[in-house]
């Protein structure tokens, strides 16, 4: 009588909607930690026992790939892959997926949302309200600004900025953006967007809005240099990679005035925040939660998990970042 093959198994090191992983569960054997991140060290002493790897919450590096002897398939939870060594899974010849599409709405939404908090104060006076028993209501004392007639700026206008630009011109702003490639013109003429160079956006937005992926291109993207250029009446949202900024410059340019304030769901070293940040009532702070909802967050994982499945049995998935490791012979 023939033995049934056994079934291959998948790692899912962080609390995940069981719900997105209804397809996965079903057709391999599937271990998912059940309290927040699984400690990197407990990855590296079981990953050896695994064909597929959802990567979220965890870094995997050179260390933790060249263990991985049976690994088939790392699947990034995530549009951004900056915790994955690609060049290392390439090496050992392991699929890297991730998931640009699911992230883009979320995010979207909270860029536009910290725009909103930080322009009309909504999170500091929602907080004066609730802490200063002697707050008083005056007339013209707790102004903000408009978003309607602003120049919002976009740092990288892929998925997410453009999301961001579409709602963005339903709120009645203007919207410039700053692309390494420039669009063609009739992507440009259809979303009412214009095109400037770097220097020349920071100079003239009223709102910049970073959303480009991080790599040693776009590290300390915005660093001194570059917030000299930008208006003192002018805001900073960045819901993209924290390492963008360079965050003590910013903190500098908040300090001292030259930077009007900032809302923030990324830092520099996460999940350490600098205490001047937290001080300050300009500035608006969000634990990374850009795609933090119930249903993104049910939709990442099963699409997360579709690219395991696809490798596993087979087949192509839709988005692969080193797709020559298919190509080999």
């Amino acid at each position: 009588m023939r033995q049934e093959a056994a079934r291959k198994k998948v790692l899912v090191p962080y609390t995940l909607p069981e719900q997105g992983l209804e397809d996965l569960c079903r057709d391999f054997d599937v271990t998912m930690w059940q309290a927040g991140p699984m400690p990197y060290s407990e990855i590296l002493s079981v990953i050896a026992d695994y064909d597929g790897l959802l990567a979220a919450g965890t870094r995997v590096d050179e260390q933790l790939i060249s263990k991985a002897k049976r690994l088939k398939v790392i699947s990034v939870f995530g549009a951004g892959y900056d915790n994955v060594d690609i060049e290392a899974a390439t090496r050992h010849g392991i699929p890297v997926t991730n998931i640009p599409d699911t992230v883009t709405e979320a995010t979207a939404e909270l860029a536009i949302g910290l725009m909103l908090s930080v322009l009309r104060r909504i999170s500091e006076l929602d907080r004066k309200l609730r802490q200063d028993k002697d707050f008083k209501w005056h007339m013209c004392r707790h102004m903000g600004s408009n978003l309607y007639n602003k120049e919002l700026g976009i740092i990288g206008l892929g998925r997410i900025g453009r999301a961001t630009a579409k709602r963005a011109l339903a709120l009645g702003m203007k919207v410039s953006y700053y692309n390494r490639n420039r669009l063609d013109r009739q992507t440009e003429a259809s979303y009412k967007l214009i095109y400037k160079e770097l220097d020349e956006l920071l100079s003239t937005s009223d709102i910049i809005s970073l959303h480009t992926p991080l790599h040693e291109g776009s590290r300390h993207l915005i660093g001194e240099r570059e917030l000299s250029l930008i208006k003192a009446t002018a805001y900073i949202i960045n819901t993209a990679r924290g390492p963008v900024i360079d965050e003590q410059a910013m903190i500098r340019a908040l300090a001292e005035g030259r930077l009007a304030g900032a809302g923030l769901d990324v830092f520099e070293h996460e999940p350490k925040i600098p205490q001047q940040l937290l001080e300050m009532d300009n500035v608006v702070l969000t634990p990374h939660i850009g795609t933090d909802t119930h249903e993104t967050r049910v939709e990442m994982t099963r699409d997360a998990a579709k690219s395991i499945i696809d490798i596993l049995s087979g087949r192509r998935p839709s988005n692969i970042l080193n797709p020559e490791v298919l190509e080999k012979p």
